[in-house]
C-alpha cells in the first residue's frame, strides 16, 4: 500500500504562516506610530484597517490572498508614515481644512486623500534682491542692490496667508527698497547706510509678520551712481582737500607770526639778544661754503672811529 504527500500544501502552509506573521508585525508597527502621534482620530483609523486586513488574511488562509493583503498594507504604511526633519515643520490639511502643524520625526496621517502634509522649511534663507534704479530726492538716479536675511516662525501662516512666500518676500523687498530710499537725499543714502537698513528691516518685518515670517537683517550691498556724479563728486573732495590745506597753511602763518611777535618783543626788550642773533645767523650761513655772507656793521661801532678822528 502507496502513501502519496502532498508538498505543495505544506509549501501553501509555510507561506501564509511566513506572510501572516509580517502582517502582524507590519500592523504592530503601524499601530505603534499611530498611538505615538496621540491622534486619535489616526488611532482608531490604523486599528480598523489593521483588523480588516488581518481578519481577512485569517479566513481566506490562501497564501496568494495574504500576498495581495501584505502588498495593499504595505502600501498603506507608506502612504501614511511621512517623516519631517529637524529644521522643518509640517502643516497637515484634512479635507482641505487646517488641522496643525506636525513637528519632526516620523508622523502617521490618514490615507486615501484624506490627510496633505505641507513641508515647510525653518531655516534661514537669503533672498538677494535685484539691482533696483532709485530717483532719491534730489532727482539723482541710482542702482541700489540689497540682501535679505528671514526665516519662517509661523510654518501654517506661510502656508495658508501666501501663496509663495519666498517670492511675496522677494517682490516686496524690491518695492520697500525704492519706497524707502527714494525719500532721502544721495549724501542721506552715503553717509546713514546703517539706519538705512536698520529701517527696511523693520517696514519689511512689520509687512512680512501676517505671512509668518521674520525678517532677521537687511543689507545695502552696493550704490552705483553715474559717471558725471563720480567725477562732481571727486571734484567735490579735490575742492574740499584744497580748502582744508589753505585754513592750515594759514593757521600756521598766524601761529608763526604770534610767536615771531613775543620773540621780537624779548629781543627788543635786550639789544644784546639781537647780536647774538646775528651771531647765530652768520654761523647758519657758513655751513653752505658756496653762500656770500653780507655782514652788517652797528651804527655804533661807526660813532667809535668817527669819534677818533
Amino acid at each position: 500500500m502507496f502513501y502519496f504527500t502532498d508538498p505543495f500544501g505544506s509549501f501553501f502552509r509555510v507561506a501564509n504562516f511566513t506572510m501572516l506573521f509580517v502582517e502582524i508585525l507590519l500592523v504592530a508597527l503601524w499601530i505603534g506610530l499611530a498611538v505615538n502621534s496621540r491622534r486619535t482620530s489616526i488611532i482608531a483609523l490604523t486599528s480598523a484597517v489593521s483588523a480588516v486586513i488581518l481578519l481577512v488574511s485569517l479566513m481566506a488562509g490562501n497564501p496568494v490572498v495574504s500576498l495581495v493583503l501584505l502588498v495593499i498594507l504595505i502600501s498603506l504604511m507608506a502612504n501614511t508614515i511621512k517623516i519631517v526633519n529637524e529644521y522643518q515643520r509640517g502643516v497637515l490639511l484634512r479635507f482641505g481644512r487646517f488641522a496643525y502643524v506636525a513637528g519632526p520625526g516620523i508622523n502617521v496621517i490618514m490615507p486615501f486623500g484624506i490627510d496633505r502634509l505641507l513641508v515647510v522649511d525653518m531655516r534661514t534663507a537669503t533672498i538677494d534682491v535685484p539691482p533696483q534704479e532709485i530717483i532719491t530726492k534730489d532727482n539723482i538716479p541710482v542702482i541700489i542692490d540689497a540682501v535679505v536675511y528671514f526665516n519662517v516662525s509661523q510654518a501654517e501662516l506661510a502656508v495658508l496667508k501666501v501663496q509663495n512666500y519666498f517670492s511675496a518676500t522677494s517682490l516686496l523687498a524690491q518695492t520697500m527698497l525704492r519706497a524707502i530710499l527714494g525719500k532721502y537725499e544721495l549724501d542721506e543714502i552715503l553717509a546713514r547706510r546703517q539706519e538705512l537698513n536698520q529701517m527696511l528691516r523693520e517696514e519689511l518685518d512689520r509687512a512680512t509678520d501676517p505671512w509668518g515670517i521674520k525678517v532677521t537683517a537687511t543689507e545695502i550691498k552696493s550704490i552705483e551712481l553715474p559717471e558725471e556724479m563720480k567725477r562732481a563728486m571727486a571734484k567735490q573732495a579735490e575742492a574740499e582737500r584744497e580748502r582744508r590745506a589753505k585754513i592750515i597753511r594759514a593757521e600756521g602763518e598766524l601761529q608763526a607770526a604770534e610767536k615771531l611777535s613775543e620773540a621780537a618783543n624779548i629781543i627788543s626788550k635786550n639789544p644784546g639778544a639781537l647780536q647774538l642773533r646775528q651771531l647765530q645767523t652768520l654761523s647758519e650761513i657758513g655751513s653752505e661754503k658756496n653762500s656770500t655772507i653780507v655782514f652788517p656793521i652797528p651804527v655804533e661801532l661807526m660813532k667809535l672811529f668817527g669819534s677818533e678822528r
